[in-house]
């Protein structure tokens, strides 16, 4: 069903762009400090008092170039970056004011670019140049950024994404409203316009086999991210009605919008990011009932706090020290039953409490947000070293304990702490550790 004007306008991204005159002023607020704390706080290591006298000059392209030379994916960053904890919670004028609007001022650079900028950005080669040949699994940002350094040192770069485009949750797992499809997927272009060679809807361990890449490349990148949302594991999850978040998001993205009714009850499991986006995602699309249950309390929930004051200023109610432990109905969602649980010690940090009565909340629909599966199937396939279901890997070059190997991304972290410029950063140390490798010399510490 094609969506409704409506429809189309409750997707449409919530941030306004700064005006030229905003972003003007906005520039001239920055002290462009030699010992740049911003930078320190940016994982890509962007050179932001660069980039923002560049912006103050009026070289928006410039700006852009210098946000691009550290960080393929900037355009994705200026959206979704949780700046307050990051380059705009290291700016010195939290001193005297209040941070400058790194993230805003990054944003009109990218979107310059996006609107003015044709064919690949005048992205400097680096200075070391190598032959070499690597194969980078995954397209998400941890891939691209690594695509993206290994391109520009001369190397020959193959990436495998087994979905039909590149970008990862930046293309199927952010809102709209969030990030307009448009921007991860001008990013994948860049990527194309740097010379990669890619092959989407290509799934390695199926399409091609993991040994080929092994034998056939210097280097091989995994960049696979997580799974699914796990099931949470109580009875009625199979009955229709039954979402996993990152599914109903990305029909949102796909401009199959989930059909939702005006009268629909909607209940999120999971007080995440992406449990904010998909409840946010139920009410833009038209239910006028939706809430999200937490087990734990509001001071603990790993949503970023502007997530949470939107998600309230959308109506979105939260009930906190909830638990549902069964979904009612017959064929398709009728209820949750939840019980009241209670804090303690240890990994849980919240119990059932038995010794009080359940209830039955009404819902027509369930979105499961409860993070992202993690398996350690693929790292016994690749025979490498791996604790809980996440790879080991060299904190300064990311090698695996299979020489050759490298992983980065989301597959490395716990999915409330991941982000895309960590993501970036992660891809972009890699290359430059199998930059360093084929050269025939090793880093052994970070670089920015």
């Amino acid at each position: 069903m094609m969506p409704t004007d409506s429809t189309l306008r409750a997707f449409e991204e919530v941030v306004p762009p700064l005006t030229d005159r905003e972003v003007h002023e906005e520039a001239l607020r920055c002290y462009y400090c030699d010992d740049a704390p911003c930078i320190q706080g940016c994982p890509t290591g962007i050179d932001i008092p660069r980039f923002i006298r560049q912006i103050a000059q009026g070289d928006l392209a410039a700006a852009s170039r210098t946000i691009l030379d550290a960080n393929i994916v900037g355009a994705t960053c200026a959206r979704i970056c949780p700046t307050a904890t990051l380059c705009e919670g290291a700016c010195v004028r939290t001193r005297d004011s209040h941070p400058v609007a790194i993230g805003r001022l990054q944003r009109a650079a990218m979107d310059y670019a996006m609107q003015h900028v044709t064919g690949a950005p005048r992205l400097p080669r680096r200075q070391t140049q190598v032959t070499g040949k690597v194969a980078i699994v995954g397209g998400g940002p941890a891939g691209l950024a690594a695509a993206a350094e290994l391109l520009r040192h001369g190397c020959h770069v193959d990436i495998y994404e087994a979905q039909a485009a590149l970008g990862g949750l930046d293309t199927y797992g952010i809102v709209s409203f969030r990030e307009p499809l448009a921007v991860s997927l001008w990013e994948g272009e860049l990527i194309h316009s740097l010379g990669a060679t890619v092959y989407l809807n290509t799934h390695v361990g199926t399409d091609v086999a993991w040994q080929t890449l092994k034998d056939q490349y210097d280097a091989v990148v995994t960049a696979v991210g997580l799974g699914k949302v796990p099931m949470i594991g109580i009875a009625g999850e199979d009955l229709l009605g039954v979402w996993d978040a990152l599914d109903f998001i990305r029909q949102s993205k796909t401009d199959s919008y989930p059909q939702i009714a005006a009268s629909s009850r909607v209940v999120v499991i999971g007080a995440g990011n992406t449990a904010i986006d998909a409840a946010t995602c139920a009410k833009r699309l038209g239910a006028e009932n939706v809430r999200i249950l937490y087990r734990r309390g509001e001071q603990d929930m790993p949503a970023y706090d502007y997530e949470y004051s939107f998600a309230k200023q959308e109506g979105i109610v939260f009930e906190w020290w909830t638990q549902p432990v069964e979904i009612v109905g017959t064929t398709h969602v009728e209820a949750v039953r939840c019980q009241r649980t209670r804090p303690v010690e240890g990994p849980s940090k919240a119990v059932v409490m038995n010794d009080t009565p359940s209830w039955l909340m009404p819902a027509d629909i369930i979105i499961r947000a409860i993070g992202q599966t993690k398996s350690d199937a693929l790292w016994r396939l690749l025979d490498f070293q791996h604790q809980g279901a996440v790879p080991v890997v060299d904190p300064h070059t990311y090698e695996t304990s299979c020489h050759g190997l490298y992983a980065v991304g989301d597959c490395l972290a716990p999915s409330a702490e991941a982000t895309v410029v960590t993501a970036a950063a992660q891809g972009k140390q890699a290359a430059r550790a199998i930059i360093a490798r084929l050269e025939g010399h090793s880093i052994t510490k970070q670089e920015g």
